[in-house]
């Protein structure tokens, strides 16, 4: 009789073939395996569980250097710290992280980390602040290693491989279940220049991109602060540094991307291109949930979208006013991006900008919520 079970040999090869590509395949992140981490100034005093249980980690900011030291600046910080970590109790899986740093806040760090000694004090330090709050790791926000940030500071080519030594430093004084991260620059100059990134992303955790300030004050044309995508007239986007990260083989379940919870506004620009990659004078930064209010205050706004860079804009002709940030779409399609490329999660600047009721955060956790791969 015919063996009814017998596989011809060519199907036995297939089957072989379709198991080994299988076993090959890395796995589609679960949208619940997205990290939504949120930087945290410590304003509003305290936040309501419903938000909290959007989040996965919470970055303070900012504590700064004393000496080689990290340190709290006062009493202030002691207690959101001491309030951050409490909130463990009815949300046990939150991570709370300090952070070191901030735009203007690293003016010693090139110094500090200069040294051997220093570098040690600095993860002894950080060890002592992290026993003593219960907190779960430390997000470095040097800006920026070896090319010029803030006016005045310090920055030496020697900065690159001090901060690959610094974070080698810290994964030896506080061990492999801390989490170690730091946040890099989403322009061209950072990620080609700042960081050693096949020496250091073995050590750290995850990097948390800043795609946001893409234009910034100091910028005199106007443009898309946080875009998603390049365009013709402006090439650095989130995207771009996603991109960057995985062609020099970063893995992108390490990279998390981020979000701007607040509008950069220019004044002084002409009516052409709806006021798009034109002349301007940065005028103020607005928090997304006063944007409403600066809208109203400044009749004459209307809103654009751009469908290449997937990010919204406003321009005022009659006041010669632009404006430029997320809104919930620009969000949703950030978090789509996140969960789609598998990347580690999405981050924000930062969380007490967001609306109380129907803000970006709903947005990323609802996009999180509805996924579909």
């Amino acid at each position: 009789m015919p063996n009814l079970f017998r596989v011809p040999r060519q199907m036995l090869l297939l089957l072989v073939l379709i198991s080994l590509f299988a076993f090959d395949t890395p796995a589609v992140k679960k949208k619940n395996e997205l990290a939504v981490i949120a930087y945290y100034t410590g304003r509003p005093a305290t936040l309501d569980k419903k938000v909290t249980d959007q989040l996965t980690h919470i970055i303070y900011s900012f504590l700064h250097l004393q000496g080689n030291q990290l340190a709290l600046d006062n009493a202030e910080d002691s207690t959101s710290l001491a309030y951050l970590v409490s909130l463990k109790k009815t949300n046990p899986d939150l991570k709370v992280m300090l952070s070191l740093g901030g735009w203007g806040g690293c003016e010693t760090c090139s110094q500090a980390f200069s040294t051997e000694t220093g570098r040690k004090e600095f993860a002894q330090s950080t060890k002592a602040l992290m026993d003593r709050f219960q907190a779960d790791g430390i997000d470095l926000d040097w800006e920026y290693p070896t090319i010029e940030g803030y006016p005045g500071h310090q920055f030496v080519p020697e900065d690159k491989a001090n901060f690959t030594a610094l974070v080698k430093a810290l994964r030896k004084t506080l061990g492999k279940k801390a989490l170690i991260t730091f946040a890099a620059g989403g322009f061209n100059t950072f990620l080609e220049e700042s960081v050693n990134w096949k020496e250091v992303m073995p050590v750290v955790d995850w990097v948390n991109l800043m795609s946001y300030d893409l234009v910034n004050g100091n910028s005199t044309i106007t443009g898309h602060h946080t875009p998603l995508y390049a365009t013709a007239s402006q090439i650095e986007s989130t995207d771009n540094g996603v991109h960057f990260l995985d062609s020099i083989g970063i893995p992108m379940n390490k990279v998390v991307i981020g979000a701007a919870f607040y509008a950069r506004v220019w004044e002084n620009v002409p009516d052409v291109n709806q006021g798009l990659y034109q002349s301007g004078k940065f005028k103020q930064g607005v928090a997304y949930s006063k944007m409403k209010e600066f809208i109203d205050n400044n009749p004459g706004f209307v809103q654009h979208w751009d469908s290449v860079a997937q990010a919204p804009y406003w321009y005022n002709p009659e006041k010669q006013l632009f404006a430029t940030h997320d809104d919930s779409l620009s969000i949703i399609r950030k978090t789509e991006y996140a969960l789609d490329k598998n990347l580690k999660g999405i981050m924000f600047w930062e969380l007490g900008s967001d609306k109380v009721e129907k803000g970006l955060l709903e947005s990323i956790s609802t996009t999180k919520e509805n996924y579909q791969p």
